[in-house]
């Protein structure tokens, strides 16, 4: 293959005078695997980008774009409608959590972060609690790069450079190292910190908050996992207190924690979910925000002929991501994989947590098909050990995700038990070699 003009594209989440230096290319892509520019099998331990559960490559869907494309390539959302958005809309709300099967549809997850701001916003007006303006994040938080989401988030280089919106807070996170190292489930402690949700509504009061926005499993900013029974308190001081509680299930949705969606894991009630990635298999930009029939019904309301919800996309339900979304759903349904992690999360959990004693190594967490491996920082110098380790699994056949000094896994759902340990035995070597 020619090589590429690296000039032109300013690549995004990228050190890009580093990239370009010594560029890692990725040329195709099928079931597990990638192709290197360098013609190297490399192995996908990442999904893509946390979006491509189904594996690669799936003729399915390709079919199904093309079909559509010749088909219909474009049809507006406003005031007009084509029938594959109501049908995959139809079929995602078959396989969503009950009650929450009201479905709103964006271009990815950042706008499906902000869109959900922007519904409870909406809400809390519809029902006369229009005092309701403020958010509440979480620290360690990522919610996108919309101003909504960094506002709401919490990864400190987003919120020194970029503006925030007014009148959000955060709660602390959940991320204890010294008491629940090596957990071989979710923590056992912290369910304690949800209650700080309690002490900004002591703050703030009740009447200006609208929503709490948390994600289930904290995927980009390390996998951080949330305590027993965090979730649960959590929801229980947002229903007292009148507060909208969104999950942003960007990353947890769609089987990778071995049910469809973490709320289906946890057994917890939210009012609003944010989804992308796996909606489309990571084939075509697509989110979506499903929302429960309470927080619907009570914004379309009033006359017939207003606009209830003053919000959309240009590509809200655009057909042929409908199309690729429809093909995905039914490779999820004929090949079980919104539920397959779960007989695959013991055998990744142990093989992860064979790693405990590796060099650098000072916490393995997972939960379904989801791990983080965190090591030790070098001194004044954190995340370069993570990074080293990231190019060192690449230029041995492995793609690994990166935050920080923790390294992320998040395989497609097709994975098999030997593929597991590939991915364990080539980390380990990398972590032997790096310094």
């Amino acid at each position: 293959m020619n090589t590429p003009d690296f000039d032109a594209w300013w690549m995004p989440f990228t050190a890009n005078r580093q990239f370009k230096a010594q560029p890692r290319l990725l040329t195709e892509a099928r079931g597990m695997f990638y192709r290197s520019a360098d013609d190297r099998e490399i192995l996908d331990g990442t999904a893509g980008l946390w979006c491509v559960n189904a594996g690669h490559g799936r003729e399915e869907i390709a079919d199904a774009v093309s079909r559509q494309i010749r088909t219909m390539d474009f049809a507006p959302a406003f005031q007009m409608g084509h029938p594959i958005a109501f049908d995959f809309a139809a079929r995602l709300a078959e396989i969503a959590p009950a009650e929450m099967d009201r479905i709103f549809f964006t271009g990815s997850g950042s706008e499906s972060v902000d869109t959900a701001l922007k519904i409870a916003l909406a809400y809390q007006r519809a029902i006369g609690q229009g005092t309701r303006t403020r958010f509440i994040g979480r620290e360690r938080g990522y919610h996108g790069v919309g101003f909504g989401g960094v506002s709401v988030g919490g990864i400190v280089n987003n919120r020194r450079v970029f503006t925030s919106l007014p009148g959000v807070d955060h709660l602390r996170h959940t991320h204890d190292l010294a008491r629940n190292a090596f957990s071989a489930d979710v923590p056992e402690h912290g369910a304690e910190l949800a209650d700080d949700l309690e002490r900004l509504v002591q703050l703030h009061g009740a009447e200006t908050i609208a929503a709490v926005i948390v994600e289930p499993v904290a995927g980009s900013t390390g996998v951080l996992l949330p305590p027993s029974g965090y979730l649960e308190r959590l929801r229980e001081i947002a229903t007292r207190h009148g507060i909208l509680l969104i999950f942003d299930e960007v990353i947890t949705g769609f089987g990778r924690l071995g049910t469809p969606f973490a709320v289906d894991y946890f057994g917890v009630k939210a009012d609003l979910i944010t989804t992308a990635k796996g909606l489309t298999n990571g084939t075509i930009p697509m989110g979506a925000v499903l929302c429960s029939r309470a927080v619907h019904d009570g914004i379309v309301a009033g006359p017939e002929n207003a606009i209830e919800l003053f919000h959309g996309y240009t590509y809200s339900g655009h057909p042929v991501a409908c199309a690729a979304g429809l093909a995905t759903l039914d490779i999820y349904r004929q090949e079980a994989l919104l539920t397959r992690g779960a007989g695959l999360a013991a055998a990744w959990r142990d093989q992860l947590l064979g790693l405990r004693g590796a060099p650098h190594v000072i916490d393995v967490r997972t939960i379904g098909l989801v791990a983080g491996v965190e090591l030790a920082p070098r001194g004044g110098a954190p995340g370069t050990r993570a990074y080293d380790v990231f190019v060192d699994c690449f230029r041995s056949g492995l793609l690994v995700r990166t935050t920080s000094d923790i390294i992320a896994l998040s395989p497609p759902l097709i994975i098999e038990l030997d593929q597991i340990g590939r991915i364990v035995e080539t980390l380990r070597a990398a972590l032997n070699k790096v310094g």
